[in-house]
């Protein structure tokens, strides 16, 4: 059997559940929040829904990929957790790609991805690099005149369009991501970070 990837995403503002046979999609999923739950409240249950639609254990898994942020703390704390209790588990390899990085890969020629970082901020990411959580003001002057991704509540001030607005595959670009980097990360569930850009919030 090829290399099997499980790749999942609680990050952002929907779930994303993916499994990748090599270079191979085989099955993708995609859960929103449902009945005041949010969508990572899912996640086991969509996993344990896609492998066995697919005649696989978890077994079979020879590398998990998941989002680590930045995003949701909440989905950031799911993902990476369920990640590296299954990684440890199945004693596979584990890797972890920023949003920022999925996201630049929705459409050709991205020139730099802005999220909503709160406070005033964006998290901004450009050539090939994140560059934190930068003040508005200036994020706005380094992304004039690029093509950028970003999210609804910053799509008017950066002229660029809104990832929640496409349809794109986010599970699959993380798949394929992770297979391209595997051959330059040693992929140990120990390494495997969450990445609070700025901390979370207290309470």
């Amino acid at each position: 059997m090829s290399n099997i990837t499980l790749a999942f995403d609680t990050c952002l503002d929907k779930m994303y559940v993916t499994l990748a046979e090599g270079k191979d999609i085989k099955d993708s999923r995609v859960v929103e929040n449902h009945d005041e739950k949010y969508h990572s409240a899912f996640l086991i249950s969509t996993i344990r829904d896609v492998l066995k639609k697919n005649n696989l254990r978890p077994e079979d898994i020879n590398l998990i990929a998941t989002n680590i942020g930045p995003g949701s703390f909440t989905g950031i704390r799911a993902c990476t957790t369920v990640a590296r209790v299954m990684a440890q588990q199945l004693n596979c390899k584990a890797i972890g790609v920023s949003s920022l990085e999925i996201l630049s890969k929705i459409e050709p020629d991205i020139d730099a991805v802005a999220l909503d970082a709160r406070k005033n901020k964006a998290y901004l990411y450009f050539d090939k690099e994140i560059k934190g959580a930068v003040e508005l003001e200036a994020a706005e002057k380094i992304c004039k005149g690029k093509k950028v991704i970003t999210d609804n509540k910053l799509e008017d001030l950066f002229g660029g369009k809104s990832y929640q607005k496409t349809e794109a595959p986010l599970g699959e670009i993380l798949a394929r991501l992770a297979s391209e980097k595997i051959s330059e990360n040693e992929c140990d569930w120990r390494k495997l970070k969450p990445l609070y850009i700025q901390p979370p919030p207290m309470g």
